[in-house]
């Protein structure tokens, strides 16, 4: 067996070598928050501040951990929260050598930025995603040795000389990242990008309002999610889990379209061997990140489950009292005491391992 393969397989069946103390006053998980380090900022030079922000607001935002973000946390009754790079991050570097560079260098930083307090604080681990192979080692030394969660990665890659050139993960080339997450047993949260240059201006130049949150985000991430069910990725790693922002990316909302079109094309080889909606039910989780929408709330539970939903805010892009406010409303008339556990933090805890 070749060293780094051995290596790597070492790794991922060793036993789990931290033990991990939440803090528990009954108050909520919130896993979309956003953090970045210093050299990578420059990417959020577009993005809008979340309602009544300024740009400038959120770059402090951005960069911080234990002053106000652990403030606002305190008063909105937040008890844990799981931190991960500001999209794009990694997936917006296209040399691989300098994008494998960084991700050990943002994931060497939250770790040693959240060390002083991890009852309140986790970590998703961010990859290049360039090689599949580089992506699992350090996939599997951020989980291993740094003590991270899961993976966070900001929609596909770019690559190429022009930096142009996508990639997406639900191709086979990919397979050794899915093993290795099924092996970890660590959920793989997707989360929306601002598209290169050559699909944003295709699509949106007519309407550039439409960039971002409003539409670009959810219609270029939804079609990667159905690309990993479409291709078979569930198919291949039955264990593998996968979550989803701000209501699912809006797939949920059309599962009976997605799914009654899907079979249409069963006899030309379509590669899964199951609905969209079935991996809903077996692989894929969503979050309310940025959406805090009671009745598609509602609707979701009827298409996929309470057990298939949780909580998220998407600070700094969304402000943390927002999601409060919200959140604070469904225990009167929406969900009972045992589903507003589960919803706020109970399933949280079982997906992230957090009770282990």
């Amino acid at each position: 067996m070749h060293l780094f393969t051995a290596t790597v397989l070492a790794l991922v069946f060793s036993p789990c070598l931290f033990a991990r103390k939440i803090r528990n006053t009954g108050g909520t998980i919130v896993f979309e928050e956003a953090w970045t380090i210093p050299a990578l900022l420059g990417q959020t030079s577009n993005t809008t501040a979340a309602q009544g922000g300024t740009n400038d607001e959120l770059k402090a935002n951005l960069l911080d951990i234990h002053n106000q973000r652990l403030q606002q946390m305190d008063t909105n009754k937040i008890d844990f929260m799981v931190l991960s790079c500001a999209s794009p991050c990694i997936q917006g570097i296209a040399d691989p050598d300098a994008a494998a560079e960084m991700a050990i260098t943002v994931n060497n930083a939250l770790a040693d930025a959240i060390s002083n307090n991890t009852e309140r604080f986790g970590a998703f681990a961010s990859l290049a995603m360039q090689n599949a192979t580089t992506a699992a080692a350090e996939l599997t030394r951020a989980v291993k040795e740094l003590g991270f969660l899961g993976v966070l990665l900001n929609d596909y890659q770019q690559s190429g000389p022009d930096g142009l050139t996508p990639l997406y993960y639900d191709q086979p080339e990919y397979d050794i990242f899915w093993q290795t997450l099924s092996d970890l047993d660590v959920p793989f949260y997707l989360h929306p990008r601002t598209d290169i240059p050559s699909i944003l201006n295709f699509q949106y130049a007519h309407a550039p309002f439409l960039k971002g949150p409003a539409q670009q985000f959810a219609a270029t991430l939804s079609g990667h999610v159905l690309g990993i069910c479409v291709n078979g990725v569930f198919d291949r790693f039955p264990k593998a889990k996968l979550i989803v922002g701000h209501f699912g990316e809006r797939v949920p909302s059309d599962l009976v379209r997605i799914d009654a079109e899907l079979i249409r094309q069963l006899p030309l080889g379509l590669p899964m061997q199951k609905n969209v909606t079935t991996y809903w039910h077996e692989n894929i989780f969503e979050t309310s990140s940025g959406n805090f929408a009671t009745d598609l709330l509602k609707f979701h539970i009827g298409q996929i489950g309470l057990d298939r939903i949780m909580y998220s805010i998407d600070y700094p892009f969304v402000n943390i009292p927002q999601g409060t406010t919200w959140v604070n409303t469904l225990p009167h008339g929406v969900l009972n005491k045992r589903e507003f556990e589960s919803f706020s933090r109970g399933l949280a805890i079982e997906l992230l391992h957090l009770d282990d």
